[in-house]
């Protein structure tokens, strides 16, 4: 403390002696006076000669409201500006001096921070959701500062910033090297985009591992590009130290964020480039929290890095999230998880569970919430998908989110319809339809007005109403949601409405109609990436043609619809497996021969250990329970 205040008195004694020459005329510049500030002001401290001034200005403007004497009420006029040319300068200096003092501010919250603390405090730097996150050039001054305070401290304070400081190097070196095969994968792959693909093949993990030097991060590398758990990785390692933590933590973040800027710039499709960053983003925060869940299990390693690396990586999943939550993209509707294997996708929940947990009420956490809890939905996990949903609407309305609040009252009619709760369905859709109109959001409108139709298509049937004209309203709702739909130019919105509408027809019995708006809405989903609606549409696809005694094509959509829904642990895959049981059972063998007719066409869409595993889940649906 008695430091902080002899650096505030000499800050005091250097603003009155600029004040005094000025008053006695021998200031003749601006910049005479600006390099005064630049001798007399050490980096990073620059908040204490900040409060010095403002004080005296203060202590200014209060003689001048008060003195009546003239000459003295002159003098503190001369005073006020000779403070406001300081004050100009020293904005000038701020300016010019921002990365010196913003290094310097890192350096002294490092070093004088608890062991503890120090790699948390230097993740704070690096966070992008920062207004002023270290730059490449401002990290290599870092690391050199880093290893001069190591050199004049104690022998335990020297190893951990010799640590960091040997990170930050073989990070930005790690960088460097892959940094040209950044997007070469993508070229060579001539296959859909993403991070998912054959083990070992079609995703960057091995691509990048060539590049690496690091044993340790070649391995890690190649372990991810065969789709194997990071988790599963990190837990066995009997070796890992802080200067790899931190050469990983920087090449991760350089990674993630040099794709998500390619992606960002495929002017060409931009639709298309937001799915992959939608996708980057997610990959990478899962990936994290896996390293997490990882590092706590690592029992070979020990306790303090256990905790330490186990807790930097949850910092680094949030502020992922976060910055993914303030993308114009973030996605509010559906499910947005094709570039993922399905292994990942049975666990993307629980892997994003805990850091959520311990992020602040903000409206990136409602955010989050909402796409957590409409994967939760798409599994059938509806009682906590409700309550996901509540929880992020609270948050949104708090924090005047309006899409956000609107999106997750569509979310609670859909969870409610699901269980088959159609009346309280119909009061979440009319309410957010009434709150999108109001605040303009035509997306939320859309969604709202295909949720309030679907609903009370739903709950018509439900109570066996036969009045046609219930059942005509209902639908004109779902084609005015389509109709918005269309004119906002979001396909995930669209294949909902197409998927709502298509359902309707079959519960209606009207299979003709349903078959047309299921195929667009087949069609609307694959564009959009939703793996979800995709099943969806298929597994109501293969009712509609059972109803009109298409038995091949009734057998390849559940087929698919069954494939598509397990791979993503969805529930629903029991639809469809149900209806191919009964048509097996109609059929007896002359089902497996059709099945074999089928084959070329199904295994273009899911491959050969796709279709090999279809009589398992056929298989699987027949066992009890």
């Amino acid at each position: 403390m008695s430091e902080i205040l002899s650096t505030s008195d000499r800050y005091l004694q250097l603003i009155d002696q600029i004040v005094q020459m000025t008053l006695k005329g021998n200031i003749r510049s601006k910049e005479q006076v600006y390099q005064l500030l630049v001798e007399g002001v050490t980096a990073g401290t620059g908040e204490l000669f900040e409060r010095s001034l403002q004080s005296q200005i203060e202590a200014v403007q209060a003689r001048l409201d008060t003195e009546t004497d003239e000459l003295k009420q002159a003098k503190a006029t001369r005073s006020r500006r000779a403070l406001q040319t300081i004050q100009g300068e020293w904005e000038r200096w701020q300016q010019l001096n921002q990365a010196t003092e913003a290094i310097a501010s890192v350096i002294q919250k490092i070093t004088t921070a608890d062991a503890a603390q120090r790699l948390p405090e230097f993740l704070r730097a690096i966070d992008p959701n920062q207004p002023q996150c270290l730059t490449t050039s401002q990290l290599k001054q870092l690391a050199t500062a880093l290893q001069q305070q190591g050199d004049a401290s104690s022998s335990d304070v020297q190893q951990e910033l010799y640590q960091l400081a040997a990170g930050i190097r073989q990070g930005l070196a790690s960088w460097e090297h892959v940094q040209d095969q950044l997007v070469s994968w993508i070229y060579d792959q001539g296959q859909a985009l993403g991070f998912a693909g054959t083990p070992g093949q079609g995703n960057p993990w091995a691509v990048w591992a060539k590049q690496l030097t690091n044993p340790l991060l070649i391995q890690l590398f190649q372990a991810l590009a065969l789709n194997e758990s990071a988790s599963e990785f990190v837990a066995r390692v009997s070796v890992f130290d802080r200067s790899t933590w931190v050469e990983l933590a920087i090449l991760l973040q350089y990674l993630q964020q040099g794709l998500v800027a390619w992606f960002d710039r495929l002017v060409y499709d931009a639709k298309v480039g937001a799915k992959l960053s939608i996708s980057t983003f997610l990959a990478f925060s899962i990936l994290w929290s896996q390293l997490a869940r990882g590092f706590a299990q690592a029992t070979a390693l020990n306790s303090v890095h256990q905790s330490q690396f186990s807790e930097g990586a949850f910092q680094v999943t949030l502020q992922i999230l976060r910055s993914f939550a303030q993308r114009p993209y973030f996605p509010l509707y559906g499910g947005v998880f094709a570039s993922f294997p399905g292994s990942q996708l049975r666990s993307v929940v629980n892997y994003l569970d805990e850091p959520l947990k311990r992020a602040d009420g903000t409206q990136e956490k409602a955010r989050i919430l909402t796409l957590i809890g409409s994967s939760e939905r798409a599994q059938g996990l509806l009682d906590r998908a409700k309550e996901f949903h509540s929880i992020a609407r609270d948050i949104a309305a708090e924090a005047g989110d309006r899409p956000c609040e609107i999106a997750n009252l569509n979310h609670l009619s859909r969870t409610c319809v699901a269980q088959k709760n159609y009346g309280e369905a119909i009061n979440y859709s009319q309410r957010a339809l009434i709150l999108s109109r109001q605040t303009g959001d035509r997306l939320g409108e859309a969604n709202a007005l295909v949720n309030l139709g679907y609903s009370e298509v739903l709950q018509a049937q439900q109570v066996e109403q036969t009045e046609p004209e219930v059942y005509e309203a209902a639908i004109s709702y779902l084609q005015q949601g389509l109709k918005l739909a269309e004119q906002q130019g979001d396909r995930q919105s669209q294949a909902f409405a197409f998927n709502s509408l298509g359902i309707a027809h079959v519960v209606l019995e009207r299979p003709q109609a349903a078959i047309a708006y299921l195929s667009d809405g087949l069609k609307a989903s694959q564009v959009a990436g939703d793996l979800y609606l995709q099943g969806l549409n298929l597994a109501y696809l293969a009712e509609a043609y059972y109803r009109q005694q298409e038995t091949s094509r009734a057998i390849y959509a559940g087929c698919l619809g069954m494939y598509l829904l397990e791979s993503i642990a969805s529930r629903e895959w029991r639809q469809p497996a149900g209806l191919l049981t009964i048509l097996q059972g109609q059929m007896g063998a002359t089902f497996m021969l059709t099945l074999a007719q089928l084959r070329p066409e199904l295994i273009a869409t899911i491959g050969v250990d796709g279709y090999d595993h279809l009589p398992t889940l056929l298989e699987q649906y027949r066992q009890p329970g």
